[in-house]
């Protein structure tokens, strides 16, 4: 049996893992902004689940929910940090305020929750970390160019992390899944921003009337995602990145081909670019 920390855990993914994780006899600390809807959601699960209010952007809250977890089940075994928030527009179309407010959430909400709960793991020298980014983190798409960024921040700042923490016996584990079938696309969630420029109507255009009509019809299952996700957690070697949907693993081998041709074709130039002292690769 481990103890879960989760964040998001209202609704979509969050709340997947969590009734997962519950299911297989594992006691969860669920966290969201109203803490309420995870009890509506999961009203059998008894003494193993805590339900805990959190903004992820607010220090104080995050340590209240870590003291929260260790006062009832003394001690943090998978954290999973899945809380939230999208944007679809042009990279140029993104005002300065909403780009901020996705990375305050992405990115340093994450950074705060890890803050609060590294300390635990440190502690005990187990733990397992669970990064839930997105194919947007790894393969740049138009439309989605400011959300990408604060999952490209995930990516470099988790595969970081994995080294710093593999000496102290904790595992890092990024997710990254592709279309799922949740309300990530719904109006709840995703902000479509408001400003429209005719130029981009091709490119980020087509996205977001893509997202309209794949809405609720995306390709991936997100209750087998949520049992892959638990699945990883209990072997003892899990990967540093799990590509989830086949849209994501055709997306990130093609990525790889690109960069890898671009590598060859331009090599030369690359190597150029050293000392003359310093022998060629």
């Amino acid at each position: 049996m481990s103890v879960w920390f989760i964040t998001g855990a209202s609704r979509g993914f969050g709340l997947l893992i969590a009734r997962e994780a519950l299911a297989r006899g594992n006691q969860v600390v669920a966290t969201a902004r109203h803490s309420s809807d995870i009890q509506k959601a999961l009203p059998d699960a008894g003494d193993d689940l805590v339900a805990v209010d959190l903004d992820v952007t607010n220090a104080r809250q995050a340590a209240a929910a870590v003291q929260a977890a260790t006062d009832a089940f003394g001690r943090i075994d998978v954290v999973v940090n899945n809380a939230g928030r999208g944007v679809l527009g042009a990279v140029e179309e993104i005002s300065d305020d909403e780009a901020r407010a996705v990375f305050d959430v992405n990115v340093f909400g994450t950074l705060t929750v890890q803050r609060a709960v590294l300390p635990v793991l440190r502690a005990q020298r187990s733990g397992h970390v669970i990064n839930i980014s997105s194919v947007g983190g790894l393969v740049g798409s138009p439309g989605w160019g400011i959300y990408g960024a604060t999952k490209f921040a995930m990516e470099g700042f988790t595969e970081t992390l994995s080294q710093e923490l593999a000496p102290l016996g904790i595992r890092v584990t990024l997710v990254e899944p592709g279309y799922f079938r949740t309300d990530f696309l719904d109006a709840s969630s995703l902000r479509t921003e408001g400003l429209v420029i005719d130029d981009y109507d091709q490119t980020a255009g087509a996205t977001r009337r893509r997202a309209v009509d794949v809405n609720h019809a995306q390709p991936g299952d997100p209750v087998k995602a949520a049992s892959a996700i638990v699945d990883i957690a209990e072997v003892p070697d899990p990967p540093l990145r799990l590509l989830l949907g086949v849209d994501s693993v055709t997306g990130v081998e093609n990525k790889l081909r690109q960069v890898a041709a671009d590598i060859e074709t331009w090599r030369a130039l690359s190597i150029s670019t050293d000392h003359d002292d310093v022998r060629a690769l």
